[in-house]
């Protein structure tokens, strides 16, 4: 039987998702309602889906008293995201939500607590984690091909230099690289590593010249718990190299050799002769999941929601990617490490 899906976001990214991601679906699921606060883009979505006026709304809270469905997605500003989903935990329906959590630690705290009480099922979309050539990344780690993990490098450079040039109102609001960005960054660190963030330390900044209000260069370390190290760098105003989205710079030190990708998205595994001190790189085959970014977790959160496994993205791990994110707001702000763990310990318990 197919699931029916109340959806909250209709313009923007919320676009792709009903044109691009959703209808590789239409045979497990469907939108019965759609919800954005602008009646043109509300019009023209709910119009290529077919709703009728009935299914079309303005105010979430208004969908949720009316409309019977068994989950929601939430495409909105991360600001926007603690209302649906808490109205959607309200109501018993499952939740599937664009990252992160919320553009607050205060909001994450409070989304947890309600998806947790109301004991719904709730994942959050880090489609990075399954790019091509980032799945054939991790992969390569976790065969222990080059042996344990000693520490990892990503870099994120773009040149954002032009005001609106990654949209306006990411250029308004404040920490816009670790929120609109970082996020995406961190999880991808904490998913190569296979572990939590157990301490982070570092700074963001702004400089004279950038078109930004808000934060937008940072430099981080992360510990991890299983002791592996990670460095991130990230900078909206790259006026060089650039290693923008889907292009990013990874490199992981192993015992045996090191793997890395850059900008073109080849993974290139080098490793040294013991003997003769000869370096050797090679190319990896790609792996081509069945689903790539976005579908690879509806696909997941679908199969979760017919009783198969629980995502890797699902509220309880991803809380750890945001709780890096934040910790990385007040270490820069402190100028001190923070304590990850005892972030993420104080919602969840023990």
């Amino acid at each position: 039987m197919k699931k029916r899906c109340l959806m909250v976001g209709a313009g923007g990214m919320a676009r792709g998702w009903i044109r691009r991601f959703l209808p590789s679906f239409a045979d497990r699921m469907e939108i019965v309602a759609l919800v954005d606060i602008d009646p043109k883009v509300l019009a023209e979505q709910a119009d290529f889906l077919g709703l009728p006026a009935e299914a079309r709304f303005t105010d979430f809270k208004a969908a949720f008293r009316s409309v019977e469905a068994d989950f929601c997605i939430v495409v909105t500003p991360p600001w926007v995201h603690r209302g649906p989903i808490e109205a959607a935990c309200r109501r018993k329906m499952h939740v599937l939500t664009e990252k992160p959590i919320a553009d607050s630690w205060a909001d994450v705290r409070a989304i947890y607590r309600a998806v947790h009480k109301a004991k719904v099922k709730c994942t959050v979309i880090q489609n990075y984690r399954y790019d091509p050539g980032m799945y054939t990344f991790r992969e390569i780690l976790r065969s222990r091909r080059l042996g344990k993990l000693n520490y990892l490098m990503g870099r994120f450079l773009a040149d954002y230099r032009r005001y609106a040039a990654w949209g306006a109102f990411r250029h308004e609001i404040p920490h816009s690289l670790l929120v609109e960005g970082g996020v995406h960054h961190l999880d991808m660190l904490r998913n190569l590593a296979d572990s939590h963030c157990v301490q982070i330390s570092g700074y963001e900044w702004n400089r004279p010249w950038s078109s930004f209000k808000g934060e937008s260069n940072a430099n981080y370390v992360m510990k991890m718990a299983n002791g592996v190290i990670a460095h991130y760098e990230g900078s909206c105003s790259a006026a060089g190299q650039q290693n923008n989205w889907h292009q990013e710079y990874y490199r992981a030190e192993c015992e045996l050799g090191e793997v890395v990708v850059d900008r073109d998205g080849t993974v290139r595994l080098t490793t040294r002769d013991n003997k003769t001190g000869a370096l050797t790189t090679a190319e990896v085959p790609t792996i081509q999941p069945e689903y790539v970014g976005h579908q690879y977790v509806i696909d997941a959160h679908l199969n979760w929601l017919a009783g198969g496994a629980r995502p890797e993205t699902a509220l309880q791990d991803n809380i750890w990617s945001n709780a890096a994110m934040f910790g990385a707001i007040e270490a820069s702000a402190k100028g001190a490490t923070v304590d990850v763990a005892a972030m993420v310990s104080r919602v969840v318990g023990p």
